[in-house]
């Protein structure tokens, strides 16, 4: 039976073991991203058991049980000498028992490992579980939350290299459109992304981006700067849409002499009982004088099953939005396997029949990949590559404009290749990403917008003309 401080020394030099095999694992050179994937996947295996060692090892020095004190109280005793024999005669009871009983080294169970990364299986280089569209991590597969979503009443039926490009783009769909039905494509489009996130990703803890991710969507939810969720005025009866002004009274008296009639229809507007004295009314409605709805004693609210009320309205549309909110955050991690996406699917639809067929053959009667992009190839004006992988004519090049580089502020200071992608590029991601940041609406009026500065000023100008326009109109009033 092995002692506890024994099992202590054990679990201390299995953690030097880890982090020395953590440490080579990342320190070993990876070539394609297949192989990346699998070291990842490796190094956090590692990582798990790591901190399973950890917390083992702190359980054992608190001693909650007061064995480990026992022990060390036995072999410091006065009877150290009894209690040596006595262990000693466990052991040779043991190995009698056991005459060809052997113990593995815990080196071997690292060497092993050194010996799968250096000298690769067949099931070794398959860890993890990808669709043939995902091609081992590189694209990412859409095509069930494509299907879920153009299925969406009121949905716009987009084509699906259109839908790659602005699926994230929710602060564009209408509220009256974001549904229960609307919440489970959100669902199943975010249960996508973290489960594809897991497994190109491993090493990004995904506990501490969700913290991350609900705190700073509470700070933009209760200023109401959250993209498509604007906040709505604090006043009670301007949440309901109500005409009667409560401003212009200063107690329940004034409001009682509007009469009955008055006051229940401004109680209706507001979903609130409706029922009562004169007195009873204009009380009841003077109480929401300055409050929002959500702040309001529900027992005032009328019982009308068909109604969820507007406290329960508001924790679905905040519930919804904060699935925007991850999925937001998530897009943005996986921008480089969205834009390859978008590229791939752009290069099938390019191709004839017959080049489909042929890449398909070639796929069966390789293993990998991977061994093509190793491939060294002659380019020295670095020109961009065909659907082939081989570079462009420099004519073709030339034609499309594609020596002149457009830079976008906007996008990071990112740098497009030729006038018909820098166009493009203003209904994509990364642009509507960096739209979203400064705060402005990536709409039509903002067209060729590249320069913060710019965008600021026109939407300055805006907001100067729409100030302009209100007062006009209170003077014509």
């Amino acid at each position: 039976m092995e002692t506890i401080l024994e099992q202590q020394r054990r679990y201390h030099e299995e953690k030097e073991r880890l982090l020395d095999a953590k440490t080579k694992e990342m320190m070993h050179k990876k070539t394609t991203l297949r192989e990346q994937i699998n070291s990842d996947h490796r190094t956090r295996a590692m990582l798990d058991r790591y901190m399973e060692v950890s917390a083992t090892i702190r359980d054992a020095y608190e001693d909650k049980d007061g064995m480990r004190k026992d022990e060390l109280t036995a072999i410091s005793g006065p009877n150290e000498f009894a209690e040596f024999y006595n262990r000693l005669k466990q052991i040779k009871e043991f190995h009698r028992k056991h005459p060809n009983e052997i113990c593995v080294p815990m080196s071997v169970e690292f060497d092993e490992l050194v010996k799968a990364r250096e000298n690769p299986t067949e099931e070794s280089q398959n860890m993890v579980e990808f669709s043939d569209e995902e091609a081992y991590g590189r694209y990412l597969d859409l095509h069930d939350c494509y299907l879920k979503f153009i299925n969406l009443k009121g949905a716009e039926k987009l084509e699906y290299i259109s839908y790659l490009a602005s699926f994230d783009q929710l602060f564009d769909i209408p509220k009256d459109r974001k549904n229960a039905e609307y919440k489970k494509y959100l669902e199943m489009l975010l249960e996508y992304l973290q489960d594809y996130t897991e497994r190109v990703k491993p090493l990004l803890d995904q506990n501490d981006l969700y913290g991350k991710i609900l705190v700073d969507f509470e700070k933009k939810w209760e200023i109401g700067t959250f993209p498509g969720w604007p906040k709505e005025t604090s006043s009670a009866l301007t949440h309901a849409g109500a005409h009667l002004d409560l401003s212009a009274f200063s107690s329940w008296e004034e409001l009682a002499s509007l009469g009955l009639d008055r006051l229940k229809s401004a109680l209706m507007a507001l979903g609130l009982k409706c029922g009562g004295t004169l007195e009873e009314r204009a009380q009841r409605l003077f109480s929401t004088k300055g409050k929002s709805l959500e702040l309001l004693d529900p027992s005032l609210f009328a019982k009308n099953p068909k109604s969820k009320g507007p406290k329960k309205d508001t924790e679905r549309n905040k519930e919804i939005a904060f699935l925007e909110s991850q999925v937001y955050e998530y897009v943005e991690i996986l921008g480089e396997q969205r834009q390859l996406t978008h590229e791939n699917v752009q290069r099938k639809q390019a191709r004839t029949g017959e080049e489909r067929e042929e890449e398909e053959e070639e796929q069966l009667s390789e293993s990998e990949s991977e061994d093509e992009d190793n491939e060294i190839i002659y380019n020295p004006k670095n020109l961009p590559l065909g659907w082939d992988g081989k570079p462009i004519p420099y004519w073709l090049y030339k034609l499309h404009g594609l020596n002149i580089n457009y830079n976008c502020e906007i996008c990071g200071n990112y740098t497009y290749r030729g006038p018909k992608a820098f166009q493009r590029h203003f209904a994509e991601w990364r642009h509507a990403h960096g739209m979203r940041c400064l705060g402005i609406p990536n709409t039509a009026h903002f067209a060729n917008v590249t320069q913060i500065e710019d965008a600021n000023f026109f939407i300055n100008r805006r907001n100067d003309a729409y100030s302009a326009q209100l007062s006009i109109s209170h003077l014509t009033n």
